[in-house]
């Protein structure tokens, strides 16, 4: 096992790049990337990077030199043969060769794009403009880098001993909440923490603590697909906002945006059954979407609650199966909402036995540093790294937290009416 707080100590960064590998990634970014190449690959689209929490000045804490030397390493990247393999090769959701030959293709010959950066006061401004399925690819890598420079800065002032107590007190507090969770009968829990997390090595480790902690009968798997790859694990995820937030914006009238969270599910569901059908259903506000879905998908394996109260969408989701006449019993619920263990303790006693429930657990698996340092700048913090345009036209996306609400105020105002979102409640984002 690494000695995570001797390596920080000793680290150069071209021994451990933040983003080592393409595969450094999230499995729903490259089942969503293979969607988007085989309906849309030449929309255009703009990702930005999105600092909710203003209080953390990115750009006074990191060097711009340093963003740009990983940012650029990230640009050498390509698939390994081993990487190719696995992703050919191996069973994702009790199917084999999940990826199709030209996606992989694709993906084997992908180098991603360029990107532009500019320091704006005490943030950075990154953004990222291209084909669809390439410029999709950035999410993730762009995120952990910044996250993982913001905690290299408070690191660096920190000696051998002050990093090892850290660790050991970070260690201590991820082993108690997992001997929290083993008491939980029929427990399914992931690892969903690679956007915000820590760093790599942390992550990493919190996913074998998770493994010899809590079995695999409990632990099912990890979002991370070059740690799944290492660690032998199941590649957890589906799909996320991006996709009906670029199909609302490349709309032409409002009927067509009220029909475009489907429209995605409707190609999705030609791609994949079983586990993978999971509907995420908030990016337009969670009870229109269901009071408006087309009969067939209430048939689906499951929903995934993102925003809002994490209960009342549980509830929603139940009532609507009943509706529709299907058992509740027999459907999957995913919470996945900036968890941590006395909700996901409490979300499981309330939940468990009335339908099937699993939970991804990310930031505050992979990054809870809350109140080990001074001043508390280790402490997570709430990075986005969403699709803002496509085709030159916005994208906004709602939630269920208005909190979350994304896009310029004229369209979302627009998409409010669209969708008919009444009142809705805000919830503090922490991560």
């Amino acid at each position: 096992m690494v000695d995570i707080a001797t390596r920080v100590y000793n680290h150069k960064w071209k021994i451990d790049p933040i983003v080592r590998s393409l595969i450094d990634t999230d499995f729903y970014k490259l089942l969503m990337c293979q969607s988007v190449f085989r309906n849309r690959p030449d929309t255009q689209v703009t990702f930005s990077l999105i600092n909710r929490s203003k209080h953390v000045p990115l750009a006074d804490l990191i060097d711009e030199g340093e963003l740009r030397e990983q940012l650029d390493h990230v640009r050498s990247l390509s698939l390994s043969r081993g990487e190719s393999t696995w992703l050919r090769g191996n069973t994702f959701y009790g199917k084999r060769q999940m990826f199709r030959p030209d996606f992989m293709e694709f993906l084997e010959n992908l180098r991603l794009p360029a990107y532009h950066l500019e320091r704006r006061g005490d943030q950075y401004e990154l953004t990222f403009e291209g084909r669809w399925p390439e410029v999709m690819l950035w999410e993730i890598p762009a995120l952990a880098i910044l996250m993982e420079l913001r905690s290299r800065a408070v690191l660096g002032e920190m000696g051998r001993f002050e990093l090892q107590v850290l660790y050991a007190r970070a260690m201590t507090r991820i082993w108690e909440k997992i001997q929290q969770l083993r008491h939980l009968e029929g427990l399914l829990i992931a690892d969903f923490g690679t956007r915000r997390r820590h760093s790599f090595l942390w992550q990493d480790w919190c996913v074998q603590a998770m493994i010899e902690g809590l079995g695999h009968d409990c632990f099912t798997g990890t979002s991370n697909c070059l740690i799944a790859m290492r660690r032998d694990i199941e590649a957890i995820g589906t799909n996320a906002h991006e996709l009906p937030m670029v199909y609302a914006a490349l709309a032409d009238t409002d009927e067509e945006l009220r029909q475009a969270p489907y429209r995605v599910l409707a190609d999705w569901h030609e791609e994949h059954d079983g586990n993978l059908r999971v509907i995420l259903p908030d990016t337009y506000g969670t009870k229109g979407f269901l009071d408006n879905a087309p009969d067939w998908l209430a048939r689906w394996t499951g929903i995934r609650i993102d925003s809002g109260d994490p209960a009342e969408g549980a509830e929603t989701a139940i009532r609507w199966w009943q509706d529709r006449g299907e058992n509740p019993q027999e459907k999957l619920i995913i919470f996945s909402d900036g968890l941590d263990v006395e909700q996901i303790t409490q979300l499981h006693h309330q939940f468990h036995g009335r339908v099937k429930v699993s939970f991804g657990w990310g930031t505050l698996l992979t990054n809870d540093f809350r109140g080990l340092v001074s001043g508390d700048r280790l402490a997570p913090f709430s990075l986005v790294c969403k699709a803002v345009a496509a085709n030159g036209r916005p994208t906004v996306k709602l939630s269920d937290n208005p909190a979350k609400a994304t896009g310029p105020a004229e369209e979302i105002a627009r998409y409010r009416r669209v969708f008919r979102v009444g009142d809705q409640v805000s919830h503090r984002v922490v991560v």
